[in-house]
């Protein structure tokens, strides 16, 4: 997890409306907060995989989140309930230092949704309205940046003694895209795959897989074999998924966990599985269902957790990525 983004952005977004209004009909991007403040910022576009030089009056320091379109781009205008792709450059209000980039890596999503609406209004209605291709300045009030409970070390510089004492913060976020969310399906959808033999075998009953481990030997490697193969948005490592699935151990083929038995998909960072997830999962599509025959290196090693122990097995229904 990037580490400012995981200390600043979930703080962001259960900001209140500081200055901001409600959406209108048709909305355009809504600035909040001490917007004067920006008037020395200038900006040059180094493409969607630099981030752009930045210039501004130092120091830069806010008492509330004031944000703007400071360079407004051609692209479509961004849509409530889409999913807006961005990339943020961090920069240290006081004297411009560089805290985060993730211009050169897989864009950020944010969901314009509900929840962003009632939990910051600010952000919300800045980017609803905006033009794909347009850059925000966003400027956080030190002691919300950065509480004294979360140091950074990493900055370099010792801990604030205090949360009132850190730095503005200044971020110039780049919408790159936006797009109306996939929704999520209610069941696998793909054509049927058959499996190589010595696998475990999965039949289905009642829209629920059920898995026989017998004659199964154990796994060298992982194995990761579609039964669906979908057709839908290839998983990244750094994608959400919603899944459907059962988890059986090899050795005797004892269930220890599924998401059919307690009615409802589950929801996960692929980042923050196990490896044979992470690495069995990357790759495929939404829509498939996918056999995991995982090596207990690659799951929860010689100690297991809870019934899980040992060579896993598990069926995965993927209904949905973000």
């Amino acid at each position: 997890m990037r580490r400012l983004l995981a200390i600043l952005l979930p703080g962001l977004l259960l900001l209140t409306a500081c200055g901001g209004t409600a959406p209108q009909p048709q909305p355009s991007s809504q600035s909040a907060g001490e917007t004067a403040k920006f008037d020395s910022l200038k900006l040059t576009d180094n493409g969607d995989k630099k981030a752009p030089g930045v210039d501004f009056d130092k120091p830069l320091a806010v008492s509330q989140p004031t944000i703007k379109v400071v360079s407004e781009g051609s692209g479509d205008t961004v849509k409530a309930n889409q999913v807006a792709k961005i990339s943020i450059l961090a920069l240290n209000g006081t004297d411009g230092s560089q805290l985060e980039d993730t211009f050169p890596n897989e864009p950020e999503s944010l969901e314009l949704n509900d929840e962003l609406k009632t939990g910051s209004a600010v952000i919300y209605n800045a980017f609803v309205g905006a033009k794909v291709g347009s850059s925000l300045a966003l400027a956080v009030p030190g002691q919300q940046s950065a509480p004294s409970a979360s140091p950074s070390p990493s900055d370099g510089a010792s801990p604030s003694p205090s949360a009132a004492a850190a730095p503005t913060q200044l971020l110039i976020i780049k919408v790159l895209s936006a797009s109306d969310p996939t929704p999520v399906l209610d069941k696998p959808q793909g054509d049927a795959v058959t499996p190589p033999p010595g696998l475990p075998t999965v039949t289905e009953k009642d829209g629920v897989p059920e898995i026989n481990v017998a004659g199964a030997p154990a796994p060298t490697a992982l194995v990761s074999q579609d039964l669906i193969k979908g057709t839908g948005a290839t998983v990244k490592e750094s994608d959400t998924l919603t899944v459907n699935y059962v988890g059986v151990n090899l050795s005797d083929g004892t269930k220890f966990d599924s998401s059919f038995d307690r009615g409802q998909p589950a929801t996960f960072p692929l980042s923050g599985v196990i490896k044979g997830w992470t690495q069995g999962l990357a790759g495929k599509n939404v829509g498939s269902r996918v056999l995991l025959v995982i090596p207990k290196d690659l799951a929860y090693g010689d100690a297991g957790q809870g019934q899980a122990k040992g060579d896993l097995v598990f069926v995965v229904d993927i209904l949905g990525v973000k």
